[in-house]
């Protein structure tokens, strides 16, 4: 199987099961059209002789040949129509062990985000904090359930965490003291929308976070609008500051700034720049997944305008390159030359099997997308319940098991896509979100496209 697509004059050619990409010229394109099962005479027939319509390029015959040369020279190096070898089933087999846990420190929260999946931060329940002693039976139960696995991962999620500071803090320590003894090793997270910052909070993120994700939209009217606080002010002007002073004091830790956009603001890459002029290096801003009642839902009819703001990113990436107003774009960082393993690309994400969310009442679900929804429930970190029936039926979810997936020049990259969407769309989380797909596989694409210029641009 391969891909093949034009963008910025290049024509570029992936082949999906060796991960191999080609930059091609028009001729090898075109000739590529023939394959996997070519008939070569007509091939060179198709590209020696003037079109009816007279409007594609002719090559000499000895030019064409040589084309088809190479091309099977590289399907002879397993570069172009390789085979598929993971359709036995083999790289499925390894148990998975949980090695990610979403802490929900507080279900509750001090703005109201009119697109928030979580309902304002109370996930369609009660407005909580979680207790110090339910965070602890979370990182136990982490801790039980990792195998041989020793890194180990934490987001304090909300909600608003920072609503819950004094137990983050406390679990952090937990954390550490439960390392030496269990040979693990905690990497933590908190994702927060800034408004409880101040210099012992940051300084305390920056010394005990690994990653730091800051929530905000992009230019200040586009964000006060989907982001007002609870009296209905904005927030770009009270979080804007705080965000910079972290960034500032955080060094060469990781950190991103993390916003969504809606039907009304389709022209993100906007917000993007703008964040990039604001001094963050390190963006992520992802298209809203909501019901189609809601107006701010993005349809149809907008992925038009969606991608060309993806190739407007990609210019202006490659544009600012090296330069001081250089940024980086999460969906755009594809590691072209190892990746993930294999068992990653092909398994996605991990919710519900390697990944889950424990709530400020002790609940398990597959991810934080699921929580309130308790045909998900798992188990409960208090009484020491935990269904491995949906942990097992999470495990066996991954690209050989979709459909659409199999049969997707995308599978690998995007593993199937997120299960969340899936069965909120589709009541099933083995039927991918369609619009979500043809986002993401615009997203490789430019991914794609800007490694290739990159390298293309240095081979100079």
């Amino acid at each position: 199987m391969i891909h093949k697509y034009e963008q910025g004059g290049m024509h570029i050619v992936l082949d999906v099961h060796s991960g191999a990409i080609h930059v091609v010229d028009p001729m090898i394109y075109r000739l590529l059209d023939f394959y996997p099962d070519p008939d070569k005479e007509r091939a060179v027939a198709a590209l020696t002789a003037v079109s009816a319509e007279g409007n594609q390029e002719v090559y000499p015959e000895e030019t064409v040949r040589e084309g088809l040369e190479e091309i099977e020279a590289l399907i002879g190096m397993g570069q172009l129509f390789s085979p598929d070898d993971y359709l036995d089933g083999s790289v499925f087999k390894k148990q998975p062990v949980i090695k990610a846990l979403c802490l929900h420190v507080a279900h509750d929260c001090n703005i109201r985000c009119k697109y928030c999946f979580a309902s304002q931060g109370d996930f369609h329940g009660e407005r909580l904090l979680m207790p110090l002693e339910t965070g602890k039976r979370a990182f136990d139960f982490l801790v039980a359930h990792s195998g041989n696995r020793r890194n180990l991962e934490v987001d304090f999620f909300g909600g608003e965490p920072l609503m819950n500071f004094e137990v983050v803090k406390a679990l952090v320590a937990y954390g550490r003291s439960l390392e030496a003894e269990n040979n693990k090793h905690f990497r933590f997270t908190i994702t927060t929308n800034g408004m409880l910052l101040n210099d012992e909070i940051i300084d305390f993120i920056n010394e005990h976070m690994d990653n730091v994700v800051l929530s905000v939209d992009g230019r200040p009217e586009v964000n006060d609008f989907m982001r007002p606080t609870i009296n209905g002010q904005g927030t770009y002007e009270i979080i804007m500051p705080k965000f910079k002073k972290l960034v500032e004091r955080r060094g060469e830790k990781t950190y991103y700034v993390r916003g969504t956009f809606t039907h009304f603001n389709t022209d993100f890459a906007k917000d993007v720049l703008h964040l990039a002029d604001q001094g963050f290096k390190l963006t992520s801003v992802e298209p809203v997944v909501s019901e189609p009642h809601h107006d701010y839902t993005l349809t149809e009819a907008d992925m038009k305008t969606v991608f060309e703001q993806y190739d407007t990113l990609s210019e202006a990436l490659i544009e600012r390159a090296g330069t001081e107003r250089d940024f980086k774009f999460f969906h755009f960082m594809i590691d072209l030359t190892q990746g993930p393993c294999v068992i990653k690309r092909v398994s996605g994400c991990g919710a519900g099997s390697e990944y889950i969310a424990v709530t400020p009442e002790g609940d398990i679900y597959p991810c934080h997308q699921f929580v309130g929804n308790t045909d998900f429930k798992m188990g409960n970190v208090d009484d020491g319940t935990f269904e491995t029936r949906l942990a097992d039926d999470f495990s066996k979810v991954h690209v050989y098991e979709k459909e659409a997936c199999r049969a997707c020049w995308a599978k690998f990259y995007c593993s199937g896509g997120c299960h969340a969407n899936a069965f909120n769309f589709n009541h099933d989380i083995r039927v991918p979100y369609e619009i979500g797909c043809d986002m993401e596989k615009k997203r490789i694409e430019c991914a794609i496209y800007i490694k290739a210029k990159e390298m293309s641009e240095a081979s100079l």
